[in-house]
């Protein structure tokens, strides 16, 4: 008995061959391929909250005095000298200093495309 005459393109499949012959798809971007020269506003993502335990502790202190701020003069001396020194190390850190995460805020970014503009064109 003979064995069964299959369509050619099932022995090039099986073979291989089907992979030699293709090519790969052509690609055609649709926008040039240069950076713009500015990015989208993003919303920095808010750091951590400090000052919680001084502010649950003033608030508590609030509570116990049926909210006096006399009876409770330390806790809220307490309170904003932990803002103030909070609100001081955030205005200490350095303008061109890297997110946690690594990454440039969007603001940062866009000031280093104002200094390098991407060239579309020759003269």
């Amino acid at each position: 008995m003979a064995a069964p005459v299959l369509p050619a393109w099932v022995t090039r499949w099986v073979s291989g061959q089907w992979r030699q012959k293709k090519r790969p798809p052509v690609i055609r971007p649709t926008r040039p391929l240069v950076l713009a020269n500015k990015v989208a506003n993003r919303r920095e993502q808010s750091g951590e909250a400090t000052c919680i335990t001084e502010m649950s502790v003033m608030m508590a202190c609030w509570k116990r005095n049926d909210f006096s701020d006399t009876a409770c003069a330390e806790e809220i001396r307490l309170f904003y000298d932990c803002v103030a020194n909070a609100e001081k190390e955030r205005k200490n850190q350095n303008e061109d200093t890297l997110l946690p995460r690594g990454n440039l805020t969007s603001s940062k970014v866009n000031k280093l495309l104002r200094r390098f503009p991407q060239v579309t064109r020759y003269v």
